[in-house]
Parts: structure tokens; sequence; C-alpha cells
């Protein structure tokens, strides 16, 4: 039978003056505790370890929610910062033209998704040469297209709607180069006597937007935008 190696004077005299070296390491603690586990046989309970494993499995627990915590706040922020920026960036044009071509083009790479469609009610057809004008980004449709589109089958239109899509519809994304997989739907208020408008942001990818994401900060944007709007309309 071998006999432990005893410790060494030095490594003695250091954990006797910096015990928290031990301590604060959680490997370490385990492995003492399950030494002195053993070293009691298999007859006796020891209610100190099963306090230690409990409060190591709560700690483990409050260390993982703590991550997560962190990791959704730098998420929010680095969200919160790109919603900014593309405001920032629609607010620059002088002209409607340009808002619109910008929409679908830095503030839709600003926003990190692959198109950008703004979706307007009205009784004009798409012929109408002022319409052809503004580029694949502007789409218009029939009175009513737009709040049974958003709701398919619910009873009424969220103000932001998430979700994944099976089929792009052609009115609305006409033959962009991108195969729509998700979608965020912004629904537009233009204002008293207007009809209702509709902002659309879709994604190649099919979970960058699906239903149970946040919408807090695509209704700021919203928000924001349908006032931009206005005022163009104006």
């Amino acid at each position: 039978m071998s006999i432990p190696a005893p410790i060494g004077s030095d490594l003695r005299d250091k954990i006797k003056t910096q015990p928290e070296l031990i301590l604060d390491d959680q490997e370490l603690m385990h492995a003492l505790i399950t030494a002195n586990d053993k070293s009691m046989g298999t007859n006796i309970v020891d209610m100190r370890g099963l306090a230690m494993e409990r409060l190591e499995a709560r700690l483990d627990r409050l260390e993982e929610t703590h991550r997560s915590v962190i990791a959704a706040a730098y998420e929010n922020l680095a969200g919160m910062n790109l919603i900014h920026k593309a405001i920032l960036r629609m607010m620059d044009p002088a002209d409607f033209a340009d808002f619109l071509k910008d929409l679908d083009g830095e503030v839709a790479e600003i926003l990190r998704v692959d198109c950008v469609r703004l979706v307007l009610e009205t009784v004009q057809t798409e012929n109408n040469p002022a319409v052809r004008n503004l580029g694949a980004v502007l789409a218009t449709a029939e009175p009513g297209f737009i709040d049974e589109y958003l709701t398919q089958s619910r009873d009424f239109a969220r103000p932001v709607t998430l979700r994944q899509v099976q089929e792009p519809e052609r009115r609305i994304y006409g033959e962009t180069p991108f195969w729509v997989r998700s979608e965020a739907c912004l629904r537009l208020d233009l204002g008293d006597g207007r009809l209702p408008g509709m902002l659309v942001m879709g994604a190649e990818d099919p979970h960058q937007f699906k239903p149970g994401q946040g919408t807090d900060l695509l209704a700021f944007f919203g928000g924001v935008f349908e006032r931009a709007m206005r005022r163009w309309l104006s």
C-alpha cells in the first residue's frame, strides 16, 4: 500500500496564508469534498456534503442566468444601435425618390436584411408612371390588401408581425433576387383620410424573423418611419 507524499512546507504555508486559492477553486473544492465522502464510507450520510452539492447546483444556475441576462442586454443594445443608425440614414434624403432608394439600399444593409419593401394601398393601378419611376421598393395594392395579408386567419392586424415565409408574395417582393424565407411586417398609419401602408423587411434566413421575438425596437422604427411618410405625403 502506497503512502501519500506529504505536502511540502512551502505549499502548506501558501495555503495557510492564502486559503482563498482553494476556496475559490470550484473544481478543487469538489475534489476535496468527494475525497472526504469516500473516506467516510457508504453507511454515513454527510449532510454538509449534500448541502454543498445543492449550493453548487444553485450557483451553476445563477451563473447561467447571469450569462443569459448579459448576452440579452448586449444583443438588445446592439439592435438598438442598428435601429438608431438606420433612422439617421433614413432622415438624410432630400427628396422622396432618394428616400425610397435608400430603404432598399443603405437602410437595408444597416438593418442586416436582404430587402425592404414599402406597400401602399391605392385605387391607382401599377401602370401609373409615377409609381413605376419610384422603383421596385414601392409596391401598390388594392384597399384592404394589407390587413388581409397581415391577419391571415387572425382577428386583427398587429403593429408588428414576425413570421416565416413559405411562398413570397409577388405583389410585394416582385422579381427580387432573394428567396425570402422570413419577414417583418410593420403596419403604418399614414394619417387621417389616408389608406394604411406597410413596411416589409425580408430575409433569406428563415430564423431571422419568427413569432416570439421581441418587437419593441421594430415598433419604434415603424413609428418613426410612418411619421416620416406623413411628411412626404403632405
